[in-house]
């Protein structure tokens, strides 16, 4: 049989663990918030499933780092958009991580058959 690791030395473990990720490992951002903040989003984007054109792409589900990324680089001109430059480049880092963890909460209908989301 195998030893039982008593639960204190557990939790102690965990943490220790937590402390050695990287924090651009861990996903920030309120969704909450992010719900809030992303009212100018849903002119194109909607809740993310439901888009407004073939070209705007679905973001719900979508990884919160990628959405970081992207809108920091639309904020920044590194990614060109006029629509997307202009509305992001008054966000800050918090804004986005926000709108990042709503989005990515999201369950996406891309794989999902379920498209109650909307």
């Amino acid at each position: 049989m195998g030893k039982v690791i008593p639960l204190a030395a557990q939790i102690l473990f965990g943490a220790l663990f937590l402390l050695t990720v990287p924090s651009d490992c861990v996903a920030t951002g309120d969704a909450v918030e992010g719900r809030n903040k992303a009212q100018p989003c849903l002119t194109c984007h909607r809740k993310g499933n439901v888009v407004l054109g073939e070209k705007t792409p679905i973001i719900s589900g979508q990884y919160q780092d990628y959405l970081v990324k992207s809108l920091s680089d639309y904020r920044s001109g590194a990614r060109k958009h006029q629509v997307m430059n202009e509305l992001t480049a008054n966000l800050s880092d918090k804004d986005i991580e926000d709108i990042s963890a709503y989005y990515s909460g999201l369950k996406s209908r891309l794989s999902n058959s379920n498209h109650d989301n909307n």
